[in-house]
């Protein structure tokens, strides 16, 4: 008995002795840098979330990632038929699926990140309760997933401008780094702060996803950037069109991938236009990390 007595009394000490580390949400100049540190020490734990993500989206199914690659292409195929054909916009852009897919593979990252991460605390809340994880992993595995499908996709675009006899081999192809960098930047801001967000109003995922599809059609996708200017007589209102972030992007893409697109004309310094927008971006990001730090305290017991 003494000897149980002396063990336990032997384990007590060393807990005593073991300094306290604070979980969960923190505040103060500190609480960034904290935050980044946890998910640094848990990225092990993120790249596991991320696999699992992609290996139970097409579980049991006998495709499987097969299905990353059929679904842009019969996106690809309908608004070839329906906007290309059907409405004549392919008249007035040549080698308009590169065009497209180029756009769509641009906006599907941004929904992908989006959409993913909004709902990303939830479908995780057996972890959140259970154990103690920083909240960030879980947004952050829905942008890792969402760059997995952009890779595939990413192959089946270069692979379109290889149809075409076109490769992007010009020097327009830097406009890809900015604009995937922008996607990934406003995507994860947001996707930080809509997650946090839908803990406590449920409704944010589904008034996110009708959001996004706006947004769709307010880029640049099926239509030119060329035709916007056309039909719209105010400047200023062309320079908020053209300014925004997405739309950026999906000309950066555009830029880079559709060579056909080398004589027609452009947004002026869209490399600057997209600098300003990436150190915007940033702040942006840094600013929805600090809302997600501050909401986060409250997961479990929301959950």
């Amino acid at each position: 008995m003494s000897n149980s007595q002396d063990q336990a009394a032997l384990r007590l000490r060393r807990l005593s002795e073991t300094p306290l580390q604070p979980v969960g949400a923190m505040s103060g100049r500190g609480a960034w840098w904290g935050a980044m540190r946890a998910v640094f020490s848990h990225r092990e734990m993120l790249g596991l979330l991320v696999r699992r993500d992609l290996k139970a989206r097409y579980k049991d199914s006998t495709l499987g990632f097969f299905w990353s690659l059929i679904r842009p292409l019969i996106q690809l195929a309908v608004y070839f038929i329906v906007m290309g054909q059907f409405l004549q916009a392919a008249k007035s852009i040549p080698d308009f699926a590169v065009y497209v897919f180029a756009g769509l593979s641009a906006i599907g990252l941004f929904t992908e990140i989006v959409v993913g991460g909004t709902g990303s605390v939830l479908t995780n809340a057996g972890l959140v309760k259970k154990v103690y994880l920083p909240r960030e992993v879980f947004p952050l595995s829905s942008v890792g997933s969402a760059l997995f499908n952009f890779g595939i996709q990413l192959i089946v675009l270069l692979g379109a401008t290889l149809i075409v006899a076109k490769p992007p081999f010009h020097l327009q192809i830097v406009y890809f780094v900015p604009a995937l960098l922008l996607i990934v930047v406003y995507g994860t801001a947001f996707a930080l702060l809509f997650s946090a967000i839908n803990v406590y109003l449920r409704d944010v995922q589904y008034l996110v996803e009708v959001l996004t599809m706006l947004m769709f059609w307010a880029s640049p996708v099926v239509y030119s950037w060329q035709m916007v200017k056309s039909l719209v007589p105010s400047p200023t209102v062309l320079e908020i069109y053209t300014n925004n972030p997405l739309t950026l992007a999906v000309l950066g893409f555009q830029r880079a991938f559709w060579v056909a697109g080398d004589a027609v004309e452009w947004p002026g310094d869209l490399l600057t236009r997209m600098g300003i927008a990436g150190v915007i971006g940033i702040a942006l990001l840094l600013v929805c990390h600090r809302v997600f730090i501050r909401l986060q305290g409250n997961f479990a017991q929301e959950l």
